[in-house]
């Protein structure tokens, strides 16, 4: 897969997971957040199984090392822990303000990945990455500055995020097997979602039966789907490239509250939607100028 191939897979990501946050927010009026998340990531572990089936009976797989399984369960443990504290926090805040403080692990991917795995990224990640922080503080509306307790929820969920798009692809690419990757995190984000709903969260079947299109939607697509694309893309493209790429979900996330949830955007939030594609253009077209520059000569 080519780069351009990855970050367009990446891109796709991005559409699934900002129309997964009404999908989400619809889910939180009838149901427990760990609940939920449970019930969602166990659906995801399934869409993958038959992926996994065929890559493990592929010729040539080798055996998973107690290594491999420690760094599956690590990041299923990242996993989780994101996931969970964003859908506490989409309970007491918008759908627009939890898709803009989720981007807020944009400037911490190229930090982290330089202070824990010294990659330095092509220059064009830091302007990019301002630029897609403050279009996204604009296009939330944050600037009115209404942080509430589900902001803080949501803010609180960027440092697992980021580490997680930080190390996937490094994993999935040394173990070469991205399906088992995937899989394996759903798999473990699923059961302890499940377990804490049960132990701390009323149960009902009436709740899952009235959130049954939410659970399929985030389920099949923004689990099953989306979280493997991401897996697989980000075994060719730069970690700090990916974060700016996914963080377009604020974009896609203020687009599907216009027309699902009746959201209008303000002249300061359609200032933030062009500066988020600006950023996408930006850390995509000026790599590929340097690229191209000594072909031309």
């Amino acid at each position: 897969m080519s780069r351009i191939q990855a970050n367009l897979l990446l891109t796709l990501v991005a559409v699934i997971w900002g129309s997964a946050f009404v999908a989400q927010s619809h889910a939180m009026q009838v149901m427990g957040p760990m609940m939920f998340t449970g019930i969602r990531f166990l659906i995801g572990a399934l869409v993958v199984l038959p992926l996994i089936v065929r890559e493990r009976r592929a010729p040539g797989a080798r055996a998973l090392t107690v290594s491999d399984g420690g760094k599956i369960v690590g990041l299923g443990l990242l996993l989780t822990i994101g996931a969970a504290l964003q859908q506490i926090g989409i309970q007491y805040t918008s759908v627009t303000n939890a898709g803009f403080l989720t981007a807020l692990y944009v400037p911490l991917v190229p930090l982290l990945g330089w202070l824990l795995l010294r990659h330095w990224p092509h220059w064009s990640v830091w302007p990019g990455a301002l630029a897609c922080l403050v279009g996204a503080f604009l296009l939330s509306g944050a600037h009115e500055l209404q942080i509430g307790l589900g902001d803080a929820w949501v803010m609180a969920s960027a440092l697992p995020w980021a580490v997680h798009v930080l190390l996937i692809g490094v994993v999935a690419d040394r173990m070469n097997a991205p399906y088992t990757v995937a899989g394996g995190q759903f798999l473990l984000c699923g059961l302890l979602g499940l377990a804490w709903g049960l132990l701390f969260e009323p149960v009902s079947w009436d709740a899952v039966q009235s959130a049954a299109i939410p659970l399929l939607y985030t389920g099949v697509l923004s689990v099953g789907v989306a979280f493997t694309a991401q897996v697989v893309a980000q075994r060719y493209a730069h970690a700090a490239d990916a974060a700016i790429i996914l963080s377009s979900e604020t974009l896609f996330t203020a687009g599907f509250g216009y027309v699902l949830m009746d959201d209008r955007l303000s002249p300061a939030g359609l200032l933030g939607c062009g500066l988020i594609l600006g950023a996408m253009l930006l850390i995509q077209l000026l790599p590929m100028l340097r690229v191209l520059r000594p072909r031309a000569a």
